[in-house]
């Protein structure tokens, strides 16, 4: 296969990449495999997908044009080959003979109507500023679409790996299509049972082969230890982070199952309202970050499985991570100084209060991760030992979601998957016009370098702007990042073929089995 192209700007940049394989495997899918997983999943429209779980159920059901590698390089979905005509211009040539799973043939219209909609402000895509860039996107015609961009885009072919819809079941479903998808992918719809299981079937007509498996099952069990203990009982056939690390030491001794530990490509932090009348004040935002006693929290309750960060930049991030980037460490003596400094005094009662009003401070996480559970109490009492009248939120994901949609919070301990590039960790988050910019954060600087960073492929270029940006994080505090996460999967042994992934995604599911 050639590509031919008269409007080569910087040279030509094609890649060609065929199929997995190869081969098409016409075996009988059999065997049923249980995942257990914390939360339940919000939608399984990937252009409106925001947590993990949905993401890795979407994973099964749909394709991309592109899908990731462990080493976070794009290889070949439902485009079989691409090329770059220009700095802004990409060209993709779509597999041939791909149907959805209504049996419908995918077409390039699929692939524009998955983009267009997905920039449609009225859509209100969370991960919609990830493809801003995008100016058009055309059919050429049946087997290859044409996307020109506002400016050269690095991460690019990354984000290439938005599942693809199909126009046709969307706009005959309506809103339903978010409970009832239909695309390309190795597994096939069949269920939903809210806060109980999602459950997939084989699509033996999918395009790399059939499916080892005939079905499978997402269990909704928000419990770390009562997910591990269904594994160990064989209720479940596999489970991964989040996990409780005393689980973690416990299955690791039982010989029918295997675990598997590796860095992640997620961090933990606490995200600061920057327009809460109290945490406005960076000063607040940097004492609270010298309150955090990061080290202990490491140590004690995520006994070492996750690892202490420093900035915002992940260590999987090769060429542009660096360790120098600090955030203020625990220091007792310096945050009673920045408090006093902001106009905060001890009251008789011991309390800090400014012109007659308390420093109150209220820290949400969710009910399903007793990690952060166990985080969140020791920083409320440690801020309570220090004036701070401080209190826990703990509620169920859904609720804690939409508190920081509309803003109704003030810290919020959470965490990011999946973040396969600094772009994919920064832009949304920080970019004042981010979707994800939960806590309103805006610095002119920032927005400056996010947008630059966008347009570089140079790796020294692109290891200048985000350091740079990591070192203003680092001082404003929007974040306080407290952990790189570890990522951990713990599968029971007769299941075969699956790999884990440190971008946590499921998809060697299509070649896995269980006898």
């Amino acid at each position: 296969m050639r590509f031919r192209s008269s409007h080569l700007v910087l040279g030509l940049i094609t890649v060609l990449t065929m199929a997995t394989g190869g081969s098409v495997r016409a075996a009988p899918a059999s065997g049923v495999l249980r995942i257990g997983m914390d939360v339940d999943a919000g939608t399984l429209d990937p252009r409106l997908a925001n947590d993990t779980t949905a993401r890795r159920v979407i994973e099964q059901i749909y394709d991309g044009l592109v899908e990731l590698d462990p080493q976070l390089q794009p290889r070949a979905a439902l485009a079989e080959s691409w090329s770059q005509v220009s700095p802004t211009v990409w060209v993709f040539t779509l597999r041939k003979n791909v149907r959805f799973h209504d049996g419908t043939p995918l077409t390039a219209a699929d692939v524009v109507f998955t983009y267009t909609t997905l920039l449609d402000p009225n859509l209100r895509a969370p991960l919609r500023s990830l493809y801003i860039p995008i100016t058009k996107i055309e059919a050429v015609d049946d087997a290859t679409v044409r996307i020109t961009l506002s400016a050269p885009y690095a991460p690019l072919l990354k984000y290439t790996d938005m599942g693809i819809v199909s126009r046709k079941a969307v706009e005959q479903m309506g809103a339903d299509y978010a409970t009832h998808p239909v695309g390309t992918g190795p597994y096939k719809f069949v269920s939903w049972q809210r806060n109980s299981s999602i459950t997939l079937e084989a699509n033996a007509g999918y395009w790399k082969g059939t499916p080892r498996l005939s079905q499978v099952v997402f269990s909704i069990i928000p419990d770390n230890t009562t997910r591990a203990a269904a594994l160990e009982a064989g209720d479940v056939d596999l489970i991964h982070s989040p996990l409780s690390p005393q689980d973690v030491t416990r299955l690791k001794t039982v010989p029918r199952i295997s675990v598997t530990e590796m860095t992640g490509l997620g961090l933990t932090y606490l995200n600061m309202n920057t327009v809460d009348p109290i945490l406005r004040d960076v000063r607040v935002r940097r004492a609270l970050a010298s309150l955090i006693p990061q080290q202990t929290i490491v140590k004690h309750i995520y006994r070492e499985m996750d690892r202490p960060a420093t900035s915002i930049l992940l260590p999987a991030w090769s060429g542009i991570f660096t360790g120098d980037i600090a955030q203020p460490t625990y220091d007792i003596t310096r945050a009673k100084a920045l408090l006093a400094e902001a106009g905060w005094r001890a009251t008789d009662d011991g309390t800090l209060s400014k012109d007659g009003q308390k420093l109150s401070l209220v820290i949400r996480t969710h009910s399903e991760d007793p990690n952060r559970i166990q985080v969140v109490e020791l920083l409320v009492s440690i801020l309570r030992s220090s004036g701070i009248d401080a209190r826990a939120e703990i509620t169920e994901f859904p609720a804690l979601t939409q508190a920081l949609l509309a803003g109704n919070y003030q810290v919020a301990l959470l965490g990011w998957l999946g973040l396969v590039d600094p772009d994919r960790g920064m832009f949304n988050q920080f970019n004042s016009k981010g979707s994800q910019n939960w806590e309103k954060y805006s610095n002119a600087q920032v927005d400056a370098l996010l947008n630059e960073g966008r347009q570089q492929s140079n790796p020294g270029d692109r290891a200048r702007i985000y350091r740079e940006v990591a070192r203003i994080i680092a001082t404003d505090l929007p974040y306080y990042v407290l952990t790189y996460q570890g990522y951990i999967v713990a599968v029971q042994r007769r299941v075969v073929g699956f790999v884990p992934n440190p971008t946590g995604n499921f998809r060697a599911l299509w070649n896995t089995s269980v006898p």
